[in-house]
């Protein structure tokens, strides 16, 4: 698979970047797919809706991902094994930036974003037995303020209402933090804190 300019573009900054990371026992480890199309006009976010009788996180928004499996031989092995399983997104047409900034979820997972580049026309099919449905979200809509902010734990995050979802939480979160330092957008977020104080838990 040919390098996409998109692609050249973000591992070039990515390469200048130290992710942030916690050190916390009884965490367990995951990771997400944080998926941009290499659309030459309009680079899109992949994002997924978790099916509405998943033990956790029903009907929320979220980028294709999960738990660390034994045989993950790291986290980047995670977050392609969960995005071939839940939108078929087979990993030879995954370019892997790098891995971005953890996040601490409520459910106690350390979260790991995996940022990539995929073609824009490739397809994808939602597993019905974990996701509601697939979508993209062109980069261009996040130009706009957000719909709103909450805030907890002293983290302030951003909501956006796309059509007819909510992009809200650890996924608001993940996506500010990536528009922010790869594709200069002024997004306000909290400050994050070392994991000796508040970790932004609950977001």
């Amino acid at each position: 698979m040919n390098q996409s300019d998109l692609f050249l573009r973000l591992s070039g900054e990515w390469q200048g970047h130290q992710p942030r990371r916690f050190s916390r026992a009884g965490l367990r480890e995951a990771a997400v797919l944080v998926a941009v199309t290499d659309h030459p006009y309009q680079p899109s976010l992949l994002l997924t809706r978790r099916a509405a009788d998943m033990p956790t996180h029903q009907g929320e928004v979220a980028f294709p991902g999960g738990k660390r499996d034994d045989t993950d031989h790291d986290l980047v092995a995670t977050a392609l094994r969960e995005a071939h399983e839940e939108v078929g997104l087979s990993p030879e047409y995954v370019q892997v930036v790098g891995m971005l900034d953890q996040v601490v979820s409520k459910f106690g997972f350390l979260v790991t974003p995996v940022l990539a580049v995929i073609p824009h026309e490739v397809a994808l099919t939602a597993d019905p037995r974990e996701l509601d449905c697939l979508f993209h979200v062109p980069l261009a809509f996040f130009d706009q303020p957000p719909s709103g902010y909450f805030q907890r734990d002293g983290i302030r995050m951003p909501t956006w209402i796309f059509e007819r979802f909510r992009i809200w939480g650890l996924t608001a979160y993940i996506t500010a933090e990536m528009l922010n330092r790869y594709f200069a957008a002024e997004i306000a977020l909290g400050t994050v804190v070392p994991a000796t104080a508040e970790d932004p838990e609950d977001v």
